[in-house]
């Protein structure tokens, strides 16, 4: 578990106190869950957006459907993002893999390729897409510590490169800003590549 937590070791479980990060194939599925919560948009994403098939919607497939899935990828390594906990608790996500993980992003939307030439099925080049922190954590700058514990779990898998695609403003519903602001990935060490809209701009760090 990386970050400055230090550990108590209870019979059967591990309490970390202060601040810990997971991988989710480690943290483990109802971890995660704990995390996505019980309602809101998180519950209703399960961070599927960006890995619907073509004629997948939340809506045809249902949040029991798009939790199931959540908790397959969980299962994998190493798995569909981090966990961050405090005192213990996970309270923090943010989506990181493969880009090439991520079908839809290849598929639906524009903002990672208009006026770049990419390989978008290149599985060295790594995207963190999305963050989520239960309610009564927020405001805390858990959101920023996971994107530096991002880079490295992506570079510690053999990850050439990774990139963001953070809004520009937080005066958006609070919904838009799942895809972190220019400030967090500034601040971890991104180099901003592009803004292919008004509000939103690609960062990437290559190693």
């Amino acid at each position: 578990m990386s970050g400055a937590g230090r550990t108590e070791r209870r019979p059967g479980n591990e309490v970390v106190v202060g601040w810990a990060v997971l991988p989710a194939s480690e943290a483990g599925p109802d971890d995660v869950a704990l995390v996505f919560g019980a309602r809101g948009a998180a519950h209703t994403c399960n961070c599927q957006r960006y890995k619907l098939a073509p004629k997948e919607s939340f809506g045809s497939l249902g949040i029991e459907e798009l939790a199931y899935r959540l908790r397959g990828q969980s299962a994998d390594e190493p798995g569909p993002g981090l966990v961050g906990y405090a005192d213990g608790d996970p309270i923090a996500w943010c989506a990181v893999e493969p880009r090439s993980e991520y079908a839809g992003l290849a598929r639906s939307f524009k903002v990672p390729w208009l006026g770049r030439d990419e390989n978008r099925l290149d599985p060295s080049v790594w995207a963190i897409t999305c963050f989520t922190t239960r309610a009564g954590h927020r405001r805390s700058g858990h959101a920023s510590r996971l994107v530096v514990a991002a880079v490295a779990h992506a570079r510690a898998h053999g990850a050439k490169a990774v990139e963001g695609y953070p809004i520009l403003t937080t005066a958006v519903l609070a919904e838009e800003l799942h895809v972190g602001t220019l400030g967090m990935f500034l601040r971890a060490g991104f180099t901003e590549v592009t803004r292919p809209t008004l509000r939103r701009a690609v960062v990437r760090i290559d190693f």
